[in-house]
C-alpha cells in the first residue's frame, strides 16, 4: 500500500476540520429538536398576526445559546416585526422574559429561507428543555379575490402559507390553527388532518418532519374589515421650552383592499348601511396622549367639522371622519394637529441633559404605515442630540428655521418603514441646552421695540424743513 506524505496528510486534514467549521457556522445546530409547536394564525384584520409556541430540546453534548427560527422569502418581504420571550409557568402563574431576536448571520436556507435567532437567556444544556413563545406580524399578506369588487358585494381574500411549520430543525409534532373574521370560508387546501369548524382552521397534528418541510395551502375567505394603509405619514414634534409641545401629522391614507367598480351611490349607502359597502370604512380612531388641547383635523379644502374628541386623565380618543367614505383604491389626505403640556413629555436626565420621552408609530388604530417620518424639532442652540428607539430606523439630522431664529433648530428625524400597531412604543431624544439661549427671543423682541422707539424719538426732534 502507498503510504500518504506526511505534508500532503496535514493539508487534507486541515482542509477537513475548515470545512467542518464552515458547515457549523453557516448553519442552525442540528443537536436541537422542536418537541412541540403550536402555531396560531390571526387573519381577522388585514395585519396578520402569528402566535408561534416552541417546546425545544437539546439532543446534543453541547450548550446551546440560540434557537433559530426560519421565515420563506415572501414572509421576510412583508415582515414587520418579530418579537420572543421565554416562558415559565402554567396559565396564571405563567412568566414571559422578552429576549433579543436578530437576524442571523448565516446564509440562505433552502429556496432563499431567511433564518432569525432568538438568544436564550442562559444555554440549553443536554436533556434539557424551554418553551418559547414568538409573536410575528405580516403586512401587505392578503390578495383580495375578486380585485375588483361593487358597492354591495363582501371583500373575499387569499392567504397563503404553510400547513407544516418551516424550521431548520427536526419538528417532532405541531399543529397549526387558522382563524377567520366569519364562517364564510370559500374554500381551503387539505392537508390530512384538516379540520374546519366555525371560524377556526385546524391543520394537524403532524409528526416527524425533516428541517425546511414545507406544504402549500391556500385559504380564500370574506374579510370585510378596513384594509387602512398609510402610504406616508410624517409627524412632526416641535418642543418649546416656554412650555407646550406643538405635533403636526399630515396623512396620507389608501384603502388597499379590493377595488370599487362601479358608480358610488350615496343614498343606497347611507340608507342601507349593513348591507352595502361593507368593506369600506368612513371612521377613523386616533389615540392620543392625555391632556390634550388644541386640536384640529383639516385637509386640503379647509377644517372638516365631523370629529369628536374624548379625553380624560388617562388618554383621549379623536374620531375622525372622512369627507367621503372610503372604497378599495380610494385616498384621503388630512392634518391632524394638538398640542400638549411639555411637563409630560420633557425631563432632565442625572447628566443634566434634557430628553423627550414620546410615543413612536402611528396614532390611528389598526392601521400599517408603509413609511413613517418623525421629526423632533428641538429648540435653537441645542447641541449633542442623541435618539434612543428599541427598533433599527434610519437616522438624520435637518436643520429648521421659524421665527426669528438666527442659527435654526436642529431636528432629529427618525423614519422606518412597514410600521404596525406593535411599534408604538416610547422613544427619548437627548440633547444639550444652555438656558441663556431662551433670552435670545425676548431680547431680540425687547432691541427692536427700543430700536423702533429711538427711531420714533429721533424723528419727532429732527427738523426736516427747508429754511431760507
Amino acid at each position: 500500500m502507498a503510504m500518504v506524505p506526511q505534508p500532503l496528510l496535514t493539508l487534507l486534514l486541515f482542509l477537513f476540520l475548515l470545512s467542518v467549521a464552515a458547515s457549523s457556522s453557516s448553519s442552525p445546530p442540528q443537536h436541537l429538536q422542536i418537541a412541540n409547536a403550536e402555531r396560531r394564525i390571526d387573519l381577522t384584520s388585514h395585519i396578520i398576526k402569528v402566535y408561534l409556541t416552541l417546546k425545544v430540546e437539546n439532543l446534543g453534548t453541547s450548550p446551546a445559546s440560540e434557537v433559530h427560527i426560519a421565515f420563506s422569502p415572501t414572509e421576510v418581504e412583508h415582515l414587520a416585526i418579530v418579537k420572543a420571550a421565554a416562558t415559565s409557568g402554567k396559565r396564571k402563574k405563567k412568566t414571559y422574559v422578552p429576549l433579543d431576536v436578530k437576524s442571523a448571520e448565516l446564509p440562505d436556507g433552502p429556496n432563499g429561507t431567511k433564518v432569525f435567532s432568538i438568544t436564550l437567556l442562559t444555554p440549553l444544556s443536554k436533556g434539557e428543555t424551554t418553551t418559547l413563545e414568538v409573536l410575528y406580524i405580516l403586512t401587505h399578506s392578503l390578495e383580495p379575490f375578486p380585485v375588483e369588487i361593487s358597492q354591495s358585494e363582501s371583500q373575499l381574500v387569499y392567504f397563503r402559507d404553510s400547513a407544516i411549520l418551516l424550521s431548520p430543525y427536526h419538528v417532532k409534532q405541531q399543529t397549526t390553527f387558522i382563524k377567520t373574521p366569519s364562517t364564510r370560508v370559500e374554500s381551503f387546501t387539505v392537508v390530512d388532518p384538516t379540520k374546519h369548524a366555525g371560524t377556526e382552521l385546524k391543520y394537524g397534528p403532524y409528526d416527524n418532519h425533516p428541517p425546511y418541510s414545507y406544504s402549500p395551502v391556500l385559504v380564500h375567505f370574506e374579510n370585510n374589515n378596513p384594509f387602512a394603509i398609510v402610504e406616508e405619514l410624517e409627524r412632526e414634534i416641535e418642543i418649546s421650552h416656554w412650555g407646550s409641545l406643538q405635533v403636526t401629522e399630515q396623512y396620507s391614507l389608501v384603502h388597499a383592499g379590493a377595488r370599487h367598480n362601479g358608480v358610488f351611490s350615496r343614498v343606497e349607502y347611507q340608507t342601507r348601511p349593513g348591507g352595502t359597502g361593507v368593506s369600506s370604512f368612513k371612521h377613523l380612531l386616533a389615540k392620543l396622549p392625555p391632556r390634550v388641547h388644541s386640536v384640529y383635523y383639516r385637509d386640503g379644502i379647509g377644517n372638516i367639522s365631523s370629529s369628536h374628541l374624548r379625553t380624560d386623565s388617562w388618554k383621549s380618543e379623536l374620531e375622525i371622519e372622512p369627507r367621503y367614505p372610503l372604497f378599495g383604491g380610494w385616498k384621503a389626505t388630512f392634518v391632524i394637529g394638538y398640542g400638549l403640556p411639555l411637563q409630560d413629555f420633557l425631563f432632565e436626565s442625572p447628566d443634566g441633559r434634557r430628553y423627550l420621552n414620546f410615543t413612536f408609530g402611528c396614532p390611528l388604530v389598526e392601521t400599517v404605515v408603509d413609511k413613517l417620518i418623525v421629526k423632533v424639532v428641538l429648540p435653537e442652540g441645542s447641541k449633542d442630540p442623541t435618539a434612543v428607539i428599541p427598533f433599527e430606523v434610519e437616522q438624520h439630522l435637518e436643520i429648521k428655521y421659524s421665527y426669528l431664529d438666527v442659527v435654526g433648530r436642529t431636528v432629529v428625524v427618525l423614519e422606518k418603514r412597514n410600521v404596525v400597531p406593535e411599534h408604538s412604543t416610547p422613544f427619548q431624544v437627548y440633547y444639550s441646552f444652555n438656558p441663556i439661549f431662551m433670552l435670545a427671543e425676548p431680547l431680540m423682541l425687547v432691541s427692536a421695540f427700543f430700536l423702533l422707539f429711538v427711531a420714533s424719538v429721533a424723528y419727532l426732534h429732527i427738523d426736516l424743513s427747508i429754511r431760507k
